[in-house]
């Protein structure tokens, strides 16, 4: 297997961002010495990019044949792992530095199906501090606003619901209203019409029962 070390002692001045890139082959580690204060946040960003004959260019390959491994060791502790993290070949990570010290930083590309061996390019950006915790919160930030956005959307459409089913009652009630008064209707003819009859048939026989009398 392929691997070797790049080690690479570098300043980030607090609040500054800082990129790099490197080239090299599938399974190559490259790692980066750093003296974090306690509680500072490292936040980087990495992309790997493996060389097309096709486009004469790198590319992002395909996430089944690659990945990065990400493990971060405190050196004052003799090389205590305490981030081992295995990602797509593009991402992120964050770290929150327990104690003040040298961290060694330390990026490696795996190769999960046998491709041969490849030309690589690992792009690496890291942010420290202040910075880094504004970007982190205006991520959380935007997340939250996201989040939010969706729970309003999803009142809305019970509303909407709501709204509808009220629609819905209304016009059958609209509906069984009519369908009550027209009844009603038809039965008050019904009944003025047999009144009516009643009427005329009691007048007929009244006038037959008084001529039979002789009265009129």
């Amino acid at each position: 297997m392929l691997s070797h070390y790049i080690f690479l002692a570098f300043v980030l001045l607090p609040f500054r961002a800082s990129a790099f890139y490197f080239y090299g082959y599938g399974g190559d580690r490259k790692c980066f010495l750093k003296e974090l204060s306690k509680d500072t946040l490292l936040k980087g960003s990495y992309n790997l990019g493996v060389y097309d004959d096709k486009l004469a260019d790198y590319a992002l390959p395909n996430y089944n044949d690659y990945g990065i491994v990400i493990d971060v060791e405190e050196v004052f502790d003799n090389n205590h792992r305490v981030v081992h993290q295995q990602s797509s070949p593009s991402g992120d990570f964050s770290f929150l530095a327990l104690e003040s010290g040298e961290y060694k930083i330390c990026f490696q590309s795996q190769v999960k199906n046998w491709v041969g061996k490849t030309k690589t390019k690992l792009e690496i950006e890291f942010e420290i501090g202040f910075e880094a915790m504004l970007n982190l919160q205006r991520k959380e930030s935007l997340e939250s606003l996201h989040g939010k956005v969706s729970i309003l959307n999803s009142k809305i459409m019970d509303i909407r619901r709501e709204q509808q089913l009220m629609r819905e009652r209304e016009e059958s009630f609209r509906d069984i209203s009519e369908s009550v008064n027209s009844r009603a209707m038809w039965w008050t003819v019904i009944q003025v019409t047999l009144l009516i009859i009643v009427c005329v048939w009691q007048i007929k026989s009244l006038r037959s029962f008084f001529v039979k009398q002789k009265v009129l």
